[in-house]
């Protein structure tokens, strides 16, 4: 393919996610995903079960559901300090 005719050839593939207007998206599904899969592996470590899990977290299991669906990127930071708490974790958030 000849660079001169494709705009893409030679740029990574967060710079392609950007021009398509997708790298933010991206960006919080893979967040979302690593958050959700760290919390499912420190209630598994844990013992503890959803319904327990929405029960000390004080919520109910259609919200622990939403934490815990990978794809569901409206997280908020309150329901994500409940849910470390009860895990006996801390919640750190930087920007870099």
């Amino acid at each position: 393919m000849n660079p001169a005719t494709n705009p893409h050839l030679g740029s990574d593939f967060e710079n392609f996610l950007a021009e398509e207007g997708l790298l933010e998206g991206a960006n919080a599904l893979a967040v979302k995903r690593v958050l959700a899969w760290q919390i499912e592996q420190a209630m598994k470590e844990k013992k503890i079960s959803k319904s327990r899990m929405a029960e000390m977290m004080h919520t109910s299991r259609a919200a622990l559901d939403r934490l815990l669906d990978s794809t569901d990127t409206s997280l908020t930071l309150a329901t994500l300090t409940k849910a470390a708490n009860v895990l006996g974790k801390r919640v750190e958030v930087q920007l870099v």
